[in-house]
């Protein structure tokens, strides 16, 4: 549905919406767009989106490159910054349930671009336990939560991701052909979470899976050392994640709706 026809259809203020889309077209194309493209792709006229796109660059939320496309502004960031930290504060009680209830650390995080950004996370108790840093970035083809983010795009969404970001290899694990991860990821749907063999970390074990009805793709995971976190804890463990992300998922929509 283009941007003119969700405006006919809601009670919204129509240039709000249109600013808004503009916004997320930027962010989904992954780095800069020109207009011609913009303007085909959220179906407004080429005056419309030079008056929105001039509005947003003086505003610091657009900036024009040399190349005379345009990008996403640095203003964004603290508005980003400010909605990651809410989003750890309301997570962390629902994180810190799969802590008590498995004994490993409980991530969330979030696609951003091409990459998965940790937004939250609370550490296993255990004096052995996995810990990343909130606001860390990662490819996401070598970890358990950046694949349930893929998970979350289709396959030929996936091939271009990692055409982009290339598939560097961390351990003797790690996935590094484009098909075999797609095979991976079909796996992980059947199955309904994603495993993380080592492929980051050598010893480390990682199971996630996606939050529902979240804005952008958003994963949840639980992460240790291998002799703890086995195979075989799969199934205590998965249908845990599975809850949790359900949980989180019911707060989004909460926020939605307001």
């Amino acid at each position: 549905m283009t941007t003119a026809t969700r405006a006919s259809a809601g009670g919204g203020v129509q240039s709000v919406e249109r600013v808004f889309d503009i916004l997320e077209l930027m962010a989904s194309a992954g780095g800069a767009i020109g207009v011609s493209e913009l303007a085909d792709r959220a179906g407004l006229p080429l005056p419309t989106i030079h008056r929105l796109i001039r509005t947003l660059v003086d505003r610091g939320y657009v900036r024009q490159l040399p190349t005379r496309r345009y990008a996403l502004g640095p203003k964004l960031i603290r508005l980003g910054d400010s909605a990651t930290q809410l989003i750890g504060s309301w997570s962390r009680p629902h994180l810190s349930d799969l802590v008590e209830r498995t004994g490993e650390t409980a991530n969330m995080a979030v696609l951003d671009g091409n990459m998965a950004v940790y937004v939250a996370q609370v550490p296993s108790p255990h004096s052995m336990r996995m810990f990343t840093e909130v606001g860390r970035r990662v490819f996401p083809h070598c970890t358990g939560v950046g694949k349930a983010l893929l998970l979350q795009l289709s396959n030929e969404t996936v091939r271009s991701l990692v055409t982009r970001t290339g598939m560097p290899s961390y351990t003797e694990n790690s996935i590094t052909d484009p098909e075999t991860l797609i095979a991976d990821l079909e796996v992980s749907r059947r199955r309904g979470y994603a495993i993380d063999e080592g492929e980051q970390e050598i010893g480390v074990r990682c199971f996630a899976v996606p939050v529902p009805n979240a804005p952008t793709p958003t994963a949840v995971s639980i992460s240790g050392p291998a002799a703890r976190v086995t195979v075989e804890s799969a199934d205590e463990i998965s249908p845990l994640l599975q809850r949790v992300a359900l949980e989180l998922g019911t707060e989004f929509d909460k926020d939605a709706a307001l």
